[in-house]
Parts: C-alpha cells; sequence; structure tokens
C-alpha cells in the first residue's frame, strides 16, 4: 500500500497545479485553431503540442523537463536558445523568396522599412510600463510579426522571456485574417482600395541573382548583428536563383526549413510551463505585442498614403498592411481584402514585394536592437 501511495503521489494527477490545467486548455485551443479552423497550422500545431508537453506535471530533478540540463527536451531547446534555428527557418525563407516584384517596383521597399515603425514605438511603450531595456527590445521585435526573428532576438537578449514572445509573435501571425482586415478598412476609402496596381515589368536573371549579393552588403554593413538571420537568408535566396545547386535550394525549402520548425515550435511550446509563462510579464507582452502588431500594419498603410501625395501613379494603401514580415499571411490578406472590394483587382504579387522587403526590415531592426543593448 505504502508503494502503490508513492506511486500515485509521483503521478501528474497528483502534482497538477490549477496553472498546468490553464495552459493544457491552451495548447488544446491551440491544436483546435490548426487543424479545425487552419489557422497557421504549420506553426499552431507544434507549438500547440508543444504547450501540452510542457505542461504536464512531472517530479523534479528526474530530467524530464526543458529546464532541466540533461533532459532531451533541454537538448533540443538549445537549438531555441542558441538561435540555431531561427537561422536555419532563415536559410529556407530565402530559398523560397521571390524578388522578382521587388526588383521590379523597388519604391514598395519603403512600405516594408514603414512597417517597422510598430517596433520602435512598441519599444518605448515597454520601457514605459516597467520592462528593462533588453526585454523592452525582445517584446519590441514581435511589431515585425516574424516569429523567428522575435524568439532569436529574445534569446540573446531575455532568454527568460522566450516562451511568452514566441507565443504572443505566433499567436499574432495566426490572428492576422482577424487582425489586419480591419485596421486596413478603417485606414483607407473605398476608392482607395480600388487603385489596381499596374503589371510589374519583367525582371532580368542577372537582376535576381545580383540582388541578394547587393542586399547583403547594405544591410550586414548597416547592422552587422542582422549577419545571423540575413546571411542565411540571402544564401538561401542565391542558391535558389543562380540555378546551379537546385538540389542543395530544394533541401533548404523543403526538408530544411520543415525539419527547423518542427522543432521550433515543438519545444518553444513546451518551454511554456505554468510556472514559467502565467505571470504577470506574460499578460504585459500579450498586450504590448497586440499594439506593436496594430502599430505595424496601421504604419505601413499610412505612410503609402503619405507616398501618394507625392506620386503621379498611385499605390494602394491596402499593400502598406504587407510591410509586416508575417509572410504570406499579411500579403495573403491584402490580397482578399482587394478582392472584395473588386474582383479582378489582384494584389497578390504587389504585396509579397512588401512582405519581403518586411522580413529584411525587421531582421535590420533586430541587428540594431541587438548591438544597442548588449
Amino acid at each position: 500500500m505504502e508503494l502503490l501511495l508513492q506511486f500515485l503521489s509521483n503521478t501528474g494527477f497528483a502534482l497538477a497545479s490549477y496553472g498546468n490545467f490553464v495552459m493544457l486548455v491552451i495548447g488544446s485551443l491551440f491544436v483546435y485553431l490548426a487543424i479545425a479552423k487552419q489557422y497557421e497550422p504549420l506553426l499552431l500545431l507544434p507549438i500547440g503540442f508543444g504547450v501540452l508537453i510542457g505542461n504536464i506535471p512531472f517530479f523534479k530533478g528526474f530530467g524530464l523537463g526543458i529546464y532541466e540540463a540533461n533532459s532531451v527536451l533541454h537538448y533540443l531547446y538549445f537549438g531555441v536558445t542558441s538561435g540555431v534555428y531561427p537561422s536555419i527557418v532563415f536559410l529556407g525563407l530565402g530559398a523560397m523568396t521571390d524578388f522578382s516584384s521587388l526588383l521590379a517596383r523597388p519604391k514598395l521597399m519603403l512600405l516594408g522599412a514603414a512597417a517597422q515603425t510598430g517596433i520602435w514605438a512598441t519599444l518605448l511603450s515597454a520601457m514605459a510600463f516597467g520592462f528593462m531595456p533588453k526585454e523592452a527590445a525582445s517584446i519590441a521585435i514581435i511589431g515585425g510579426a516574424d516569429g523567428p526573428t522575435s524568439i532569436f532576438l529574445t534569446a540573446k537578449l531575455a532568454p527568460h522571456l522566450i516562451g511568452p514572445i514566441a507565443i504572443a509573435a505566433y499567436s499574432y501571425m495566426a490572428l492576422i485574417p482577424i487582425i489586419q482586415p480591419p485596421i486596413m478598412r478603417l485606414l483607407t476609402s473605398r476608392q482607395e482600395r480600388l487603385i489596381r496596381m499596374p503589371d510589374p515589368r519583367e525582371v532580368s536573371k542577372k537582376e535576381l541573382m545580383v540582388f541578394p549579393v547587393v542586399a547583403l552588403f547594405l544591410c550586414c554593413f548597416l547592422a552587422p548583428a542582422s549577419i545571423p538571420l540575413l546571411g542565411p537568408f540571402f544564401f538561401g535566396n542565391i542558391m535558389k536563383e543562380s540555378g546551379v545547386v537546385d538540389r542543395l535550394a530544394n533541401t533548404a525549402r523543403t526538408a530544411v526549413i520543415d525539419t527547423a520548425t518542427i522543432f521550433l515550435g515543438l519545444t518553444v511550446g513546451a518551454s511554456t510551463q505554468a510556472d514559467v509563462f502565467l505571470t504577470k510579464e506574460s499578460i504585459g507582452i500579450f498586450m504590448l505585442g497586440a499594439v506593436a502588431f496594430s502599430i505595424a500594419t496601421a504604419s505601413g498603410v499610412i505612410f503609402a498614403k503619405i507616398m501618394n501625395l507625392f506620386m503621379k501613379e498611385k499605390i494602394n494603401p491596402l499593400l502598406g498592411a504587407a510591410g509586416v514580415s508575417a509572410v504570406p499571411g499579411s500579403a495573403r490578406e491584402v490580397h482578399l481584402v482587394g478582392l472584395k472590394e473588386d474582383p479582378t483587382n489582384f494584389l497578390l504579387m504587389h504585396a509579397m514585394a512588401c512582405n519581403s522587403s518586411g522580413v529584411i526590415g525587421s531582421a535590420v531592426c533586430a541587428g540594431i536592437l541587438w548591438s544597442f543593448m548588449m
């Protein structure tokens, strides 16, 4: 009987706390949204299941938890805390990215830059709410709507906040269809939403191959701390565009990025143990993350409207919302909002130009913040 009671006392049922059940509900919700609603399933399913794994109660010191040395999850989590997984994800993103739309209309790059306003506005807001500068910088990068970049910078500046910041960043990326359309409609008139973009010019192969090299120099000389993200990103892109290493490019944009995404999502989810995640700081991070994402979306739209004041050939202001680096979710949402106004107005390729510049912009901002805060 004594052995039976000892066994029962070590089960998850006996060790469970109220916080564990709260997190299990949150994890189950993520899994449901990924499967039933198909909200960014490649992100929410691994993260949601990771939340479930990380919040099964266990007795300490047995090498089970993600924060316990020598546990399997702890070793897998090293890819997050070291920045390895985000760099691998950027490699795959580069191998998937087509810069032809951006090169055809370089002025759209300004919209990607304008959308990064959300990062700097949130940095000041987070510091005003009492977060330390390094914590505030990690929270601010949520405004870039780039999960890997958020994780990378947080791992360098505020590792204790990786769980809340990663969950906030990926949650808002998954909620793009809910968050961005109201902001786009609020800040634009129907006449503006009906603006048609001209067909982009044809971009030569030489331009596509030269761009990643030139962009690497410009961005990384400006912010050398962005090398771990933009280096693999542009390398992946030149592999794709060169056409001489198709096997490598195909592996980078399929098996490599998929593997990194699996372990990144699973371990980030598992890091949200109730005793670590359910804090006042987490609530503040989610609130500031929503503000950051909203400001970033609005900044891009407003800047597009300002550009139209000085241009003969007008830009559809909806494209500004794609300046955040949530690829390809925000570009797709811009396209869908435009189609609701005019079913023959196709904005997707133009929005992808803003989207890809947003990826570069958020990585540069992360490099700048890292260099200033260290």
